[in-house]
């Protein structure tokens, strides 16, 4: 609403339109997204607490996995959206760091609320952020360790510490072994440089037994039943067809009529159909295939004739399931029966049915240098195979991330307190109001190693110092906060070490995050909006109920 002396008010928002200006926007938004950092805060570290979430449906959730807790909480607030978002990106891009992301995002943006309460300008504390994230990739870099595909015992150590916060620790050391060995066998090497695609390793989860008969199937296990009751349960040097047709006999595409006048011409008719699907069954066998994966549906004379001849097939298996069957066995996949041709067909040693509780599963074992492999998650409850889930998705990630990039830094909070103490000598060089930005952006990275010593119930102010003094030795970007004895310790002795990919993300996506927030000084919020668009679906519904009143 505008007025002018004199005049009548001038309306230009609609009716029931809030909005908030200046400070107020700001204090606002940087409430909301401190709110949202300080409740995955506590989850932090291997010390860290878990949440438990229950949806309107009453479904369960029981996770400290920062990027789950965010999106399944229904978050409101434009501002805290954004932190959602952030964990949601690095989540994307690297996997793992998603609850360190979320907490520096709200870190900066309390330190930046300190400095706008001292009048400095929200681009100066802007352009003083964006200088310290540079630099602190560039100290991220040079901290770096180089580790490379071969070297299991870092890969370990590297899926080791991800997990160690996760609530799976008591098998961790087993999921390690399998996320290093599944995406070291699904790694290529593309133009001199190592690529992992971890969406070719599957993850099926079964609950029953416990978390350590968790496996890895060199090759694929499908959620499905061998399609007829007369084929074999178990093939041995599987010749396997991959088909994208279906095995049925084709309707016409326009409209036909048949007169059948008779019950020869039934017959005939009928016969030539089981002809047709023979000669597609035999077209099959003579190409040497004794088990069939088809993406579509099968026919039950053909599944019949299939069984005689004592071939185990598969229907209705999903095209991704195709794609990875493919890339596991070397066969490819073909659009038509006419076109199956031995030097086509995928090979594995064994293809067999396995009854695990009331389902049935279809393995695809042992096959030659897969380039998709299978991980069946057990565990004891749903909540259980659940969460170890989401922690090997954490473990396969940052094993990816150290073998794509061949860099790894120090854990357990050592390598953002080396980064908060050469920042607060470049800010000195900076000078100016921007040294304030960078100091304050400093004190948000050091946010990280106080918040693991606070979970872990420790004084957060001794471990500063003692942490701070520790950086000032020659060795000292390896020093962090050993949560389990409340040391500053070696991190490289103590084998936490986190892949350098995570760490520059978390830099990135945090700055990028706080900075948005702080440019916004205007929150123009059209509340009537909603409201408006409900009465107007609630009024057809009651104009209609009068009418047959």
């Amino acid at each position: 609403m505008a007025a002018v002396p004199g005049t009548v008010p001038v309306l230009i928002l609609k009716e029931g339109t809030g909005r908030t200006t200046g400070r107020e926007a700001q204090r606002n938004n940087i409430a909301a997204a401190k709110i949202v950092a300080e409740l995955v805060k506590t989850t932090l570290g291997p010390k860290g607490m878990d949440k438990m979430l229950v949806s309107s449906f009453g479904d369960v959730t029981i996770t400290n996995d920062g990027a789950t807790i965010l999106k399944e909480i229904d978050v409101q607030h434009p501002a805290a959206k954004m932190l959602v978002e952030v964990a949601k990106a690095q989540d994307n891009e690297v996997g793992d760091g998603t609850t360190t992301a979320a907490v520096l995002t709200g870190e900066l943006l309390a330190k930046a609320e300190e400095l706008l309460d001292q009048n400095i300008h929200p681009t100066i504390i802007i352009e003083g952020f964006k200088k310290a994230s540079e630099k602190a990739r560039e100290i991220l870099e040079k901290i770096s360790i180089p580790v490379n595909i071969n070297d299991d015992k870092k890969l370990l150590d590297v899926a080791m510490t991800a997990m160690g916060s996760k609530g799976i620790a008591a098998a961790r050391e087993h999921f390690a072994k399998l996320a290093v060995e599944a995406v070291k066998q699904v790694a290529e090497e593309k133009d001199g440089k190592i690529r992992a695609d971890i969406d070719l390793i599957k993850i099926l989860k079964k609950h029953g037994k416990s978390l350590e008969e968790t496996e890895l199937v060199k090759g694929m296990v499908l959620d499905k039943e061998v399609a007829h009751p007369q084929m074999p349960k178990i093939v041995h040097n599987a010749k396997i067809a991959l088909l994208n047709a279906k095995l049925e006999i084709e309707k016409t595409e326009f409209d036909a009529k048949i007169n059948i006048e008779s019950p020869e011409q039934m017959k005939l008719f009928l016969d030539e159909e089981e002809r047709m699907l023979k000669e597609m069954v035999d077209k099959i066998a003579e190409a040497g295939a004794n088990v069939v994966f088809c993406e579509k549906g099968i026919d039950d004379v053909a599944l019949h004739f299939l069984a005689k001849r004592g071939i185990l097939a598969v229907k209705n298996v999903s095209s991704s399931d195709m794609e990875k069957l493919a890339r596991a066995t070397g066969g490819k996949i073909v659009a038509s029966v006419k076109d199956l041709t031995p030097d086509l067909l995928g090979e594995a040693k064994i293809v067999e049915e396995v009854k695990i509780g009331d389902d049935k599963l279809v393995y695809v074992r042992e096959c030659k240098n897969p380039k998709a492999v299978t991980i069946v998650v057990r565990g004891g409850t749903e909540h259980v195979v659940d969460e170890a889930e989401r922690s090997l998705h954490d473990a396969l990630c940052v094993v990816r991330n150290a073998i794509e990039d061949g860099k790894i830094v120090p854990g357990g909070g050592a390598p953002e307190a080396e980064v908060a103490k050469q920042l607060r000598d470049y800010a000195v060089k900076v000078g100016g109001r921007e040294q304030l930005a960078i100091e304050a952006f400093a004190d948000a990275v050091e946010a990280i190693p106080l918040t693991l010593a606070e979970n872990a119930g420790l004084d957060p102010v001794d471990i500063m110092v003692a942490l701070r003094a520790a950086h000032e030795k020659a060795d000292g970007y390896r020093m962090g906060v050993d949560v389990f004895t409340g040391k500053i310790r070696d991190m490289l002795e103590l084998n936490v070490v986190e892949p350098l990919r995570v760490k520059l993300q978390v830099i990135k996506s945090a700055t990028e995050a706080a900075n948005m927030i702080l440019k916004i000084d205007d929150v123009i919020a059209a509340k009537g909006i909603e409201k408006e668009k409900e009465k107007e679906k609630e009024k057809p519904k009651e104009e209609s109920s009068s009418e047959f009143d």
